[in-house]
């Protein structure tokens, strides 16, 4: 009894380090309370900047893939625009399990192969993905993939967690249970993610990064977490780029 006790307390008082998990596994419990987080600092941020590139994007009569779909947080605001169609691509079945409750006639597809070599080439105008590069430990590969699986005029909107914060220590975590999850990330530099894509004849034409300051404080405060917020004050922490394939301006 004295002994159960010493191990509640500590548990309590020095709470466990994360525990990490690779990607499939940590999404598919995470999938369960996804979409119940409610004052998230990092799908607000994401939700702030995907949302103002998703305005200067027309997907009218295109085909849209987004890649990394989740639970189709998105997926509301991009079927407003009118795609032709829209498939998502996720690694975890929870998730996409997911998706195709909120959304019954959803195209979905489970990721096995980062190269995605049962898509045939120039399938897509357009490709989503949001915070899920990270993920993806060959990086370049899943790019040039990407880049085939486009159309010659096509378009690719990223976001996810910035490189700065993931080296310093900054993680995906969630709660499952009793246990603090951690998904497992991979550092890809937002020069590196250029530098592929323009290679490979894309232009850049909308690039932002948020901070952690002032303006998100309160996120911390609600979570009384303070010395988090000092620690990562000034830090890049979510970013969103925009790539237009050619020459055109249009």
């Amino acid at each position: 009894m004295i002994e159960a006790l010493k191990k509640y307390i500590t548990r309590r008082v020095f709470p466990s380090a994360p525990i990490e998990k690779e990607v499939i596994e940590a999404y598919d419990l995470w999938a369960a309370n996804y979409d119940s987080q409610p004052g998230n600092l990092m799908l607000d941020l994401d939700e702030r900047v995907f949302s103002k590139m998703l305005g200067a994007t027309d997907l009218e009569n295109r085909k849209v893939a987004d890649i990394g779909c989740g639970t189709g947080r998105h997926w509301a605001k991009i079927l407003k625009r009118n795609p032709a169609s829209l498939t998502g691509f996720d690694v975890s079945a929870g998730m996409l399990k997911k998706l195709n409750e909120k959304f019954p006639e959803a195209e979905t597809r489970q990721i096995t192969d980062n190269l995605f070599s049962t898509v045939e080439s120039r399938t897509y105008d357009v490709i989503i993905s949001t915070l899920t590069v990270a993920h993806i430990e060959n990086i370049n590969g899943a790019l040039m993939a990407w880049c085939r699986i486009l159309k010659d005029k096509g378009e690719i909107i990223i976001t996810d967690f910035h490189p700065d914060i993931l080296a310093s220590g900054g993680k995906r975590t969630f709660r499952h249970q009793r246990s603090s999850i951690a998904v497992k990330n991979f550092i890809h530099t937002t020069g590196l993610i250029q530098q592929v894509l323009l290679s490979q004849n894309f232009r850049l034409v909308f690039h932002e990064e948020l901070k952690i300051d002032e303006s998100v404080k309160h996120y911390y405060q609600q979570q009384n977490a303070l010395p988090v917020y000092e620690k990562f004050k000034g830090f890049r922490v979510i970013y969103g780029m925009h790539f237009r394939r050619g020459n055109d301006t249009a």
